[in-house]
Formats: structure tokens, sequence, C-alpha cells
């Protein structure tokens, strides 16, 4: 395991293209982009600029037409389906705009589902699924269904859910995206306090410049490739 501030994502001259002649669309054309360890990274850009077949990439979701991608130093890039689905897994935590809890199961069983998928047994589920719940401030919701949650709260039962196997790397997809301004702030000072306090390396796409500067850094994606990364001294509300 790498050491901290050390190279976890790298992306080397990466390119996606879908299609081919004229309706050949390069989404991805030689991007270079490294995430280090410990940090808490915004990833903008316009609509159709690449920046989410990027997060789509680190996420082992998609694969590259070409390029490199390291992940903890180690080329990922060519590997299998089922070891894509390994990967995922093992080492990362999603979080999205829509949240993508199972309406039916209550925010302790969501939570679990993850552990569930590793084999944990049963107590231990759901001992670190009422830890995670904990940590994001929803201690006495575990029975709630999404329906009896705000969106804020669910948002927070998603965060639970990506955290409890540990990641080493929280991707964000407009995690603040359905949410109004305040509830927004919140989230962000969560995942602020989970990078801060726990350590979590968070790479975020947003289109929100309010949201981004909470960030450490703001890497802009512009047709496919990385026009920008600014270090800035992120604020917490």
């Amino acid at each position: 395991m790498s050491s901290p501030g050390s190279a976890l994502v790298e992306l080397r001259d990466l390119t996606k293209v879908y299609g081919s002649g004229e309706g050949e669309v390069r989404a991805l054309d030689g991007l270079d982009l490294i995430i280090r360890r410990g940090e808490l990274v915004a990833i903008m850009g316009p609509s159709g600029s690449g920046k989410s077949t990027a997060m789509n990439i680190m996420g082992y979701l998609d694969t590259p037409s070409s390029g490199t991608y390291l992940f903890d130093g180690v080329p990922v890039q060519a590997v299998t389906r089922a070891q894509r689905t390994l990967l995922r897994r093992s080492f990362l935590g999603f979080v999205f705009q829509g949240y993508n809890l199972l309406s039916r199961s209550n925010a302790l069983e969501n939570v679990e589902l993850p552990l569930t998928y590793r084999g944990v047994g049963r107590r231990m589920r759901r001992d670190l699924a009422r830890k995670a719940l904990e940590r994001v401030g929803l201690q006495g919701r575990e029975h709630h269904f999404p329906s009896q949650l705000s969106g804020g709260q669910q948002q927070r039962v998603a965060i639970a859910r990506a955290i409890v196997t540990s990641p080493m790397l929280l991707l964000a997809d407009e995690p603040t995206g359905n949410l109004d301004t305040a509830t927004s702030r919140d989230i962000m000072n969560l995942l602020v306090d989970l990078n801060r306090s726990d350590g979590i390396t968070v790479a975020m796409v947003t289109h929100e410049p309010d949201m981004a500067a909470f960030c450490q850094r703001q890497i802009r994606i512009v047709d496919g490739q990385a026009q920008d990364d600014a270090r800035e001294n992120a604020h917490v509300d």
C-alpha cells in the first residue's frame, strides 16, 4: 500500500472513443490526471466535457479506449469484468446524485448491502452498518425507510453505505445536485470531515463552484483534457 500523499489514481494519456467514422465521439482525448492519497478533489467541466466518463473509468464502471490507468501504482485499465467488480467491492465507495437507495429496505439494510456482497456475517454487518450511520449523524434512524427520510438524510445513508467498507477512494457524482443550498453545505462539510478525520480520499464530480470550493483541488476538464488544476484553501462552514 502506498504512503500518504503518493498517487492513488493516475490517468496517463487516457482516451475514450464512442462510435466510429462521422459518428465518432472522443469523450476523453489524452487525459492526464493524478489524485493523491488523502486529497479531496473536485472535478469540474461543462456538459459533455468528459468528467463523468473519467469518473466512470476511475470507478471501474467503464474502460478506456487507450492509455494507462494506475490505481495505487498498479495498472488496471485492461482487467476483466469480473476483476473490475472485485476491485470496486474491495477498494471503492460510490455516492450518486440520486442516492440509489433500495426503497423497500430501511437505512440499516441499505448500508449493509456492500458487506453482504463481500460475504460478511450478519452480526458483523449490523455492527458495521450501525457505526457507519452513527458516523454520518443518523443514529436513531436505522429503521427508517427512504420515504421517511429527507433528501439530505437519504444522501447521508448513501454516504454511510459508501464508507462502511472503509474504501481507499470515495467517488461522488454530483452528490449535492438534488439538494437545497443549506443541505448541500451540510453534505459537503460531512465529506470534508470524512476526508480530514478519517483520511478517506474523495474525488467529486460537480458543476457547482460553491460546492467545489470546499475541496483542496479543483480539476477542470474541457474537451476530454484537463485544462486547469487549481489548489485552494477549502472552506468549511
